[in-house]
């Protein structure tokens, strides 16, 4: 999947927005090649989806 960093937050995570789709939570745990702090709002990324109790949240989030 794609899409683009919407926010990031000082607590490690932050939310990205797909095209045609709610947005994603994701946390600092599940970036994959990148550093937290290397994340800027509006970079590009290639992400996956897991289900979590708390709903759906991208894993293996890498910049595009």
């Amino acid at each position: 999947m794609q899409g683009t960093i919407k926010k990031l937050t000082d607590k490690n995570f932050g939310f990205i927005a797909q095209e045609g789709a709610n947005d994603l939570f994701f946390h600092a745990n599940n970036l994959d090649g990148v550093e937290f702090a290397q994340l800027r709002e509006g970079d590009a990324v290639t992400f996956e989806i897991e289900n979590t109790p708390k709903g759906n949240a991208a894993v293996n989030v890498k910049k595009a």
